[in-house]
């Protein structure tokens, strides 16, 4: 909700929205797949309720090309951020991180990004709430899959959380990209971004789990 009265704000001050463009269902996951084999470069999806706030942790990362607020998970094409922000698509709000495996590995990916988040909540991550917020792993092939699940266990077995890890592992579909307004929001909207995170208790709940172990 707050996140909407953020937009809401953009919009009353005259800011634009640039549409993104993307093709089809199928495009994406070709284009995508080009990009991969002819450049050497690894994809990786990942949910951890509002884009805004998963995009600097992996950006910051050596080795990381490029990070991609979108969406993913859902059942309708080319979904507007008002679609999804609504419910009705299936979608999640997510990234889609581009690296160098020869610089960083998914495994370190995975676990950054379990910093990032609340696994154990169930219907939505920090003040953000509903299925399109919700927390997800979308391995783009066996390997991944098989680390995420890995991932999962270990932290199940950590026993850093006292809830059941529910944050989902889906194989990946196609990825959407995010209107260009949403890209690199929080270095566009430095103040804004400062005030809707400080005001989604992220932080706060990140700290007091992580402690001195805490990435991003």
């Amino acid at each position: 909700m707050l996140k909407r009265i953020l937009m809401i704000s953009l919009t009353v001050v005259g800011l634009a929205a640039g549409a993104w463009l993307v093709g089809s269902a199928e495009e994406p996951q070709k284009m995508d797949k080009m990009m991969t084999d002819s450049s050497g470069l690894s994809r990786a999806i990942f949910a951890g309720g509002c884009f805004w706030c998963m995009e600097p942790p992996f950006e910051k990362l050596p080795g990381v090309i490029a990070v991609v607020s979108g969406y993913t998970g859902g059942n309708r094409p080319n979904p507007s951020y008002k679609e999804v922000s609504a419910g009705g698509t299936g979608h999640a709000e997510a990234v889609e991180v581009t690296f160098d495996p020869q610089l960083i590995s998914y495994q370190r990916l995975l676990e950054v990004f379990w910093q990032q988040i609340d696994p154990t909540d169930a219907g939505g991550q920090f003040v953000d709430r509903g299925k399109q917020y919700r927390s997800g792993i979308y391995p783009l092939n066996d390997d991944q899959m098989q680390q995420a699940q890995a991932s999962k266990r270990e932290l199940v077995a950590s026993g850093r959380f006292k809830q059941p890890i529910i944050t989902e592992i889906v194989q990946a579909g196609p990825f959407y990209p995010a209107e260009d307004y949403h890209q690199d929001y929080y270095k566009k909207n430095p103040l804004r971004y400062k005030y809707y995170r400080y005001g989604s208790g992220r932080d706060r709940f990140l700290d007091r789990v992580w402690g001195e172990d805490r990435e991003g």
